[in-house]
C-alpha cells in the first residue's frame, strides 16, 4: 500500500509497491464462487488493503523502488503520482456482468484523496462506486479532523475529505440513492492534545453519530 500512513503497519508488512492480481485470476475465482450451490449472488469485496490501488504509484517505483524521502500521497499527492482508476473500473465491470452475480461490493477502505486526484472529468470510478458497489454504507478512513493531527498521520487536510463527502452525496442524489459514509476516526494519535480531541468530539457530535466502537492510538 503506498498510502504510507504513519500509524499503519501495511507499509512495513507488505511494502509500498502494489502488485495486483490479474483480471483473469479474479474472474476465474468469481466463476468458481458462482458455481458453488450456496452462492447467493453477492461478492462481498473486491480490492486490496486499500481497495482502489491497482498499480504502482508511479513509473519510477518499477525502476528504482519506493522513494525514501517522500510519501506518494501524504498531506498532498506527489507530483509523480499516477492516479488512474480505469483498470479497477474495468475489472469491476467484468465481474458485474458475470451470469449469476447480482452485486459486487467494495468493503475495503478506499483512499478518498486518491479518488479526488484522478483527473477523469466524469468521475467514472466514484459514479460507478455509488451506482453499483456500495451496500448502503461506504467505509472511509479520514482518521481525524484536525489538520495538525492529520499532518502527523500522513493524511490530507480535512478540506479534502469534506470535498470527497460532498461529491459522494451529490452523486447519490443524482442516482436517487440513500447511501452514507461511515467514518473511521482515531483518538490520541501523536500530535493530538486536548484542543484536537475536543475538535474531533465536536465533529462526531455535529454529524449526529453515536459511536459503537472506538480506535484509540
Amino acid at each position: 500500500c503506498f498510502g504510507d500512513c504513519s500509524f499503519c503497519p501495511l507499509t512495513f508488512h507488505q511494502g509500498r509497491i502494489v502488485t495486483a492480481r490479474s483480471h483473469e485470476s479474479l474472474v476465474e475465482e468469481a466463476e468458481a464462487m458462482v458455481a458453488d450451490p450456496e452462492f447467493k449472488g453477492y461478492i462481498s469485496d473486491v480490492g486490496g488493503p486499500t481497495a482502489n490501488f491497482r498499480a504502482p504509484a508511479c513509473a519510477k517505483q518499477l525502476k528504482a523502488g519506493a522513494c525514501t524521502d517522500r510519501r506518494c500521497l501524504g498531506t498532498e499527492p506527489c507530483r509523480a503520482l499516477r492516479a488512474d482508476h480505469r483498470d479497477y473500473v474495468g475489472l469491476l465491470r467484468e465481474l458485474r456482468k458475470l451470469p449469476g452475480v447480482k452485486k459486487v461490493f467494495i468493503r475495503s477502505g478506499i483512499r478518498f484523496d486518491y479518488v479526488l486526484a484522478d483527473p477523469d472529468p466524469n468521475q467514472t470510478f466514484l459514479r460507478e462506486l455509488v451506482e453499483h458497489h456500495v451496500s448502503g454504507q461506504l467505509r472511509v478512513a479520514p482518521e481525524h479532523v484536525s489538520d495538525q493531527v492529520l499532518a502527523a498521520m500522513g493524511k490530507p487536510p480535512r478540506e479534502v475529505y469534506d470535498r470527497f463527502c460532498a461529491a459522494f452525496d451529490d452523486l447519490n442524489r443524482e442516482a436517487g440513492k440513500k447511501q452514507f459514509v461511515v467514518h473511521y476516526l482515531m483518538s490520541s494519535h501523536p500530535g493530538s492534545n486536548l484542543r484536537e480531541a475536543v475538535e474531533l468530539a465536536e465533529y462526531v457530535r455535529d454529524m449526529g453519530f453515536h459511536t459503537e466502537q472506538e480506535t484509540d492510538f
